[in-house]
């Protein structure tokens, strides 16, 4: 993935040169990790283009920066309309949205009160995090040696840019031993979430993904694949996880806003399954992807599309 470089970034109301777009070297967010964000798409579809789950995502940037007493004083619905606005802006059919509430310049110590809460708002076109080929045969991952947080450390149901140091530790982790990502445990040592995905285990034709006790993020794509398997007919389970069942399951798949559905071939160099994509995940991910690019009915009204305003 590389950033264009080019277009428009909304930064605090207004629609700013990508080049522009700068903060001061001593804003708190740089040296405190004092910010919130999210990740949300948009998709082209025959409707139009249309953002998936927006208002879930930006429900959540706002319980983020809720829980970090960062109050932004503009509404959700505001600066969801600034979300379309911007992809309007840059003339996108379909992009990655990165909105982001955090600290800006004004003193520099551990106490973030004092500084000001800014927003900004970026899209830029990414397509798959992994390459097409692991959407079918699957992508290899480890358990990492990084544990995700206990609880009352910080909070893991925040989308925080502190929370992505951990993050960044299992990937490159992941990376340097040759695998393509990572999967964490929790402080208890049961199963939680990888680098930036949530995880499903599929067994006896059940899924099960471990619960946010877990230290595990509400994902929005975690909570559509639970709907949408649901719907299918498929009986799906949160319930805490060893990390043994990750060698045993008949599949296993990673969801997240970024990875979509992406299935994994093998963990530890043990093979999951038959070592490709099995036949609940493929189902999962025909119907996921048939939703989100709108080749079927948006049942649950997931779709908010360009044209669309949502401020009252």
């Amino acid at each position: 993935m590389a950033f264009p470089g080019t277009g428009k970034i909304w930064m605090n109301g207004k629609l700013i040169n990508w080049a522009d777009a700068t903060i001061h070297a001593a804003s708190h967010v740089i040296h405190y990790g004092s910010g919130v964000f999210e990740g949300a798409r948009c998709y082209k579809t025959p409707q139009g283009s249309a953002c998936f789950r927006l208002d879930a995502h930006m429900r959540r940037l706002y319980d983020s920066a809720r829980i970090y007493r960062m109050d932004y004083g503009v509404s959700q619905d505001t600066l969801t309309d600034a979300v379309l606005e911007t992809i309007k802006a840059n003339n996108f059919d379909a992009c990655y949205i990165r909105p982001l509430i955090y600290r800006g310049y004004n003193t520099l110590g551990v106490n973030p009160l004092p500084c000001p809460v800014d927003a900004m708002i970026i899209v830029w076109e990414w397509d798959s995090y992994f390459d097409e080929k692991a959407l079918e045969a699957g992508t290899d991952i480890k358990v990492s040696s990084w544990n995700r947080p206990a609880p009352n450390t910080f909070p893991a149901m925040a989308k925080s840019v502190a929370n992505y140091a951990n993050s960044g530790l299992i990937k490159m982790e992941a990376v340097a031993d040759g695998y393509s990502e990572g999967v964490a445990l929790d402080v208890t040592g049961q199963l939680s979430e990888g680098s930036g995905q949530n995880i499903f285990l599929v067994r006896n034709g059940s899924l099960i993904t471990p619960p946010l006790a877990s230290s595990a993020l509400e994902g929005i794509t975690r909570d559509t694949i639970i709907t949408l398997a649901k719907d299918m007919g498929l009986s799906v389970k949160e319930q805490a996880l060893p990390r043994e069942m990750l060698y045993v399951a008949d599949e296993i798949f990673f969801v997240g806003t970024a990875v979509e559905v992406v299935p994994v071939r093998s963990v530890d160099k043990i093979t999951v399954g038959a070592g490709k994509r099995g036949p609940v995940t493929a189902a999962i991910q025909q119907t996921f992807f048939d939703y989100v690019n709108g080749k079927t009915p948006d049942r649950h009204g997931w779709l908010t599309f360009l044209n669309q305003t949502v401020a009252k």
